[in-house]
């Protein structure tokens, strides 16, 4: 068994849409980002990467290659996962937080299970996730972002 562990943030803007783990969510700003900005997405990459000993999603896809902007996050989930498989590891479960003053998490959690497990070749079961806020504090508690963090295990 490998476990990498994964993180990502950004902060919200105005003018885009806010996407979480490949989920469009309601919300009067979106993510800042070369790509889609999706930090859930963002950091399971990371974590199953970490996982492999494959580096990390800055690496794969640079900000500065005009070919990610705009990309769709889940689809360097699964380029990434791909890389995975090629270095003989499968997928086992992954372990998600979400850290957002606002907005509601928990009625996008099902649909973000879904997404991500489709991207990784697994059942929904394998992958949990979780929102928690800041508690008002710091830049988060501020509503001025959204940090995740991701644990990915693989075998």
């Amino acid at each position: 068994m490998r476990v990498g562990i994964g993180y990502d943030s950004h902060r919200f803007v105005d003018g885009r849409k806010l996407i979480l783990g490949g989920v469009v969510i309601p919300h009067s700003r979106g993510l800042a980002g070369h790509s889609d900005a999706d930090a859930v997405a963002h950091a399971l990459t990371d974590a199953v990467l970490g996982a492999a000993g494959l580096g990390d999603i800055g690496t794969l896809f640079p900000d500065t290659d005009p070919r990610w902007e705009h990309v769709d996050s889940l689809q360097l989930l699964k380029a990434a996962y791909a890389r995975v498989v090629t270095a003989d590891h499968k997928f086992v479960q992954a372990d998600i937080t979400i850290i957002a003053e606002q907005p509601k998490i928990r009625p996008h959690v099902a649909a973000m299970r879904d997404k991500l497990a489709g991207a990784l070749a697994a059942a929904p079961s394998a992958i949990s996730v979780k929102a928690k806020t800041n508690e008002g504090m710091g830049w988060i508690g501020k509503g001025e972002g959204v940090a995740v963090i991701a644990l990915a295990v693989l075998e």
